[in-house]
Order: C-alpha cells, then structure tokens, then sequence
C-alpha cells in the first residue's frame, strides 16, 4: 500500500552498482582527506541496496529512497538525511550521531543500537534543485519525522532533536533519551521500559498508553505532558514533576493509605507466614506501593513482594529480604546495610547510592527432593554509586548492571556474571573474581 508521502515524492533514479561503489570509493578518500569527493547521493533510489559498514559519514542523501536498506553497522555521522525515505531499513547499530534526519520516515525501521546523539529529527520541508539553480518544494506540507512501530531498543538519542514528531508504538526499551528534546512528540503506545528520559523536554508530548516501567524521569520537563492510561510502575520520578502532567487512568505507585489493612499488620503477618512455612499468617504483598522512607530495618521480609514499589530512602539495615521479589523497585539511597538479600530478585531495580555494606547477595541452596540454587538477580539493575563494600555477590547474575562510580572493595565476586556490566571508575581494591564472568563488561582496569 502506498503511503501519502509517495505521491510527494519526485522521480528518483536507481545508480548501477558499479557507479554506487565509485561514489563510495571516492567517498572514502574524502573521508580520510586523501582527495575523492563527497557522496552527493541526493533523491536516488537506493532500496534494498546493501550498505552495511560503508562510511557515509558527512555524505549527501537528502530525499533519498532507502526503504529496506541494509545498513547494519554503517557510519552516517553528520550525514544530510533531509526527507530521506527509511522505511523498513536495518540500521542495527549504525552510527547516526549529528546526522540531519529532519522529515525523515523511519517507520518500522530497525535502529537496535544506533548511535543518533544530537541527531535532528525535527519536522522538514522537502526541496528539490530547479533548472535555474533555485530550489521548489516537493509539497506544500512540512513533514513531520516518523518512527512509528520503528525497534530503537538500547539506541542512544542523547540531547536528539524529535519536537513534533511522530513515534508512535515504537520500541525504546533501554533507548537513551537523556536531555532529548521531544516536546509535543507523539509516543503514545510506546514502550519506554527501562529508557533514560533524565532531562528530556516532554513539554506536551503524548505518552499515552505507554509503558515507563523503570524509566528514569529524573529532571524531565513534564509541562502538560500526556501519560494518559501510561504504565509508570517502576519508573524513577519525583512527584512533584506531575504538577502539570495529565496522569487520568495511569498507573503509578500506590499510597501506603491505599492498604486494606495498617503496613504494620501486613508486616507482623508476613513474619508468621515466613515462621510457619504458611501454615499461618499471609505473605506480605507490597507491589506498586509507595514505601519511601519508611523504618523497615532489622524486619522479616523474606519473600516478600514489593514489585516495581518505591523504597527510596528507606531503612532496611539488617533486613532479611532473601527471595523477596524486588523487580524494578526504586531502592535510591536506601539503607541495606548488612541485609540478607540472598536469592532475591532485583532485576532492573534501582539502588543509586544504595548503602549494601556487608550484605548478603550470594545464592540461596534450597535441599530436599527438589534440590536446586537460587542465585541473586541483579541483572540491568542501577547500582551507580553505591556502596558495596564487603558485600557478597557469589553467583549473582549482574548482566548489563550499571555499577558506575560503585565502591566495591572487599567484595566477593566468585561465579558471578558481569555480562556487558559497566564498571566505570569503580573501587575494586582485594576484590575476589574467580571464575567471574566479566565479557564485555567495560571500564575494568585490572
């Protein structure tokens, strides 16, 4: 089916590949300032064409077809994509930074990866040269940039430019969206789960229906933003950031009034439940509640639920949370010093400047019949800044964990996985690594 945009467009030629791989030869050169020229590509039909790995980079493709392009790995920095056509295009983990994308349809196109720091996604008027060097518009119409049902999970959109644009149902999961300028944007259906959106400008930008677990929402600008029906359980804000937002039918955590019964009931039950194997009491289940700053230090709560719930700032030194299910929970700041965490869950939860000190997060050994180790989930967990110290994380699985700036010494690290984790500036000193897996971990310096 054709779209509005094709009866905008002009006629575009289709290059040979032989004439294609001489622009991209001469294209090269210029790149490494050895002579040749810059790729002037401009409104040619490259569909399907492979281009993977090339250097585009600075390269001239306004109005050009790429719709289904291959284009993995490809450097298109500061490239001129005005009005370009992407549909469809893989642009895994293509390089996009300060490129001009304005007008540009990257509907369902594949960005997983992609480099697009101050890229200008911005709305365009499409040009076309006229015979007498001048310049006539294509239409009319200024063209918003179109991402809808686009894949940009883990794509990096840091300080990119996408006011007014369309992205609808599009998939950001873990995008990097920090200081990205995205006011009155349409994002409505999308899923932002786990994205960094800290300081984005959401000025009236439509987010309804989308999912925002664990997105970061930290110094957003949220002026008559729409998270209408918007799911942002586990997502790291300050409320105060909601005063304008229109949050009719969202999702956010619940107030500690909303229980059925006072928190303190809920906790001395959970303790018989935990005593009596569950022969008494009811397991405490804190899901989506907001538990900021309470003293909960020294309490039973082994497996617990406090699913996407907000413990920021809370006291929970000398806790037992063994097997509690932490997923996506806001732990910033919180005290846990010396609590038994073994075995709990905490994947994608937040511990920014978390006190952990001699905790315990090793595997729990569950015996009987159906004998089996229950490791620490700490994987894509935030843990910058922390204090680790001592702390024992034998087996844990801390893949693609964020342990920026985290002091770590003394701590026990034997079997654990380390898979893509960050540890940038981290304190290491005395700490045990056998057997630990750290591929692809980055900023190691052993």
């Amino acid at each position: 089916m054709s779209s509005p945009r094709d009866a905008e467009q002009p006629p575009r030629r289709r290059p040979s590949p032989h004439s294609l791989n001489e622009a991209l030869r001469a294209h090269e050169l210029f790149r490494q300032r050895r002579g040749g020229r810059r790729a002037d590509l401009r409104f040619l039909d490259l569909s399907r064409f492979d281009l993977s790995w090339r250097d585009l980079s600075e390269a001239d493709l306004t109005g050009a077809r790429l719709c289904h392009a291959q284009l993995l790995g490809t450097r298109l920095g500061a490239a001129n994509l005005y009005g370009s056509d992407l549909r469809g295009a893989n642009l895994l983990r293509a390089v996009l930074a300060k490129a001009d994308l304005r007008g540009t349809c990257l509907r369902a196109a594949v960005l997983t990866e992609a480099d697009l720091r101050d890229a200008d996604l911005r709305e365009g008027l499409l040009v076309t040269p006229t015979a007498d060097g001048g310049l006539a518009p294509v239409s009319f119409d200024v063209c918003a940039t179109d991402m809808v049902a686009a894949k940009a999970n883990h794509a990096d959109l840091s300080r990119a430019r996408l006011a007014n644009g369309f992205a609808m149902q599009t998939d950001l999961t873990n995008a990097v969206l920090r200081d990205a300028r995205l006011g009155n944007a349409n994002l409505s259906g999308s899923n932002l789960t786990g994205a960094i959106l800290e300081g984005a400008d959401l000025t009236e930008t439509n987010l309804a229906g989308a999912v925002l677990n664990g997105a970061d929402l930290r110094r957003a600008r949220l002026t008559r933003t729409r998270f209408t029906d918007a799911n942002l359980v586990g997502a790291l804000y300050d409320r105060t950031l909601f005063e304008d937002a229109y949050l009719a039918g969202a999702r956010i955590a619940k107030p500690l009034g909303a229980l059925e019964v006072p928190l303190d009931t809920v906790l001395r039950r959970h303790d018989s439940w935990v005593k009596t194997d569950g022969r008494q009491g009811v397991r405490a289940d804190l899901a989506e509640f907001d538990l900021g700053g309470s003293d909960l230090s020294g309490r039973n709560l082994a497996a617990a639920v406090f699913r996407c719930s907000v413990l920021s700032h809370a006291r929970l030194a000398g806790a037992s949370l063994a097997t509690a299910d932490l997923t996506l929970a806001d732990l910033r700041n919180a005290d846990l010093a010396g609590a038994d965490m073994r075995g709990a869950n905490l994947q994608r939860a937040t511990l920014i400047g978390a006190d952990l000190s001699d905790a315990r997060l090793g595997p729990v050994h569950i015996s009987g019949s159906m004998a089996f180790v229950w490791q620490t989930d700490l994987s894509h967990a935030r843990l910058a800044g922390a204090a680790l110290a001592r702390v024992d994380l034998r087996q844990a699985q801390l893949m693609n964990a964020d342990l920026t700036g985290a002091d770590l010494r003394d701590a026990n690290l034997s079997g654990a996985n380390l898979k893509g984790a960050d540890l940038t500036r981290v304190r290491l000193d005395r700490c045990v690594f056998a057997d630990t897996d750290l591929t692809d971990a980055v900023g190691l310096e052993r």
